[in-house]
């Protein structure tokens, strides 16, 4: 038996809602500090996110780099302040553990712009395996272990506005604060699979 949640059953769940705190950083002064907070952390969640392309052949590079702690989620807005040292060696640091979904597609986007090594990174769609979990979006996972679902309402929204409305900050901060919680969940040993009520035959 594998596990897996269906689009209807997804959309059947309510709605999580991020009640932590947002920093958005967008000036080149605030990054440091930001960065000093995150190391102070165990494990720190990651994501990206791009102003959408509604044409063919056209394409934007990241706005927006989301490092969640547990208590605070940092939205690094790229698109105004690139990516400054302190930030590229938190992401380039073996020992800094830092979770995401896809992140390969993160990395590929990130390096039009930017040269760095990512390293210390869990993949998420990896890791859930383990316990029988086939879905592969933050969503779905996300459903199956706590039984809510993550909005995707601001995901095709204009990451590069000059200012970035409450709505687009939760929505950035809840996809990688999410990612910690996920990892935590499934390593403390809080699922269990056999009592899932998302199981599907497994494929012969």
């Amino acid at each position: 038996m594998n596990i897996s949640i269906s689009k209807q059953q997804l959309a059947a769940l309510p709605p999580e809602q991020f009640t932590g705190q947002i920093v958005v950083v967008d000036s080149p002064a605030e990054v440091d500090g930001a960065v000093a907070r995150l190391r102070d952390a165990d494990l720190i969640g990651f994501d990206t996110e791009t102003r959408p392309s509604f044409k063919k052949g056209q394409s934007h590079n990241v706005a927006l780099l989301q490092l969640s702690a547990s208590d605070v989620c940092f939205l690094f807005r790229l698109n105004k302040i690139g990516m400054p040292d302190s930030l590229k060696a938190l992401l380039e640091d073996q020992n800094k553990t830092k979770i995401g979904l896809s992140i390969h597609d993160d990395f590929r986007n990130l390096r039009k712009t930017y040269d760095f090594k990512p390293a210390g990174f869990v993949e998420l769609q990896e890791f859930v395996t383990d316990w029988k979990i086939i879905d592969k979006s933050l969503s779905k996972i996300y459903g199956i272990l706590f039984g809510k679902r993550l909005s995707k309402s601001q995901r095709l929204s204009n990451w590069e506005s000059e200012q970035l409305a409450e709505a687009q900050q939760h929505y950035a901060a809840l996809d990688a604060l999410a990612c910690i919680l996920i990892f935590r969940y499934l390593k403390e040993g809080n699922f269990d699979p056999d009592a899932s009520p998302y199981h599907v035959e497994a494929e012969s």
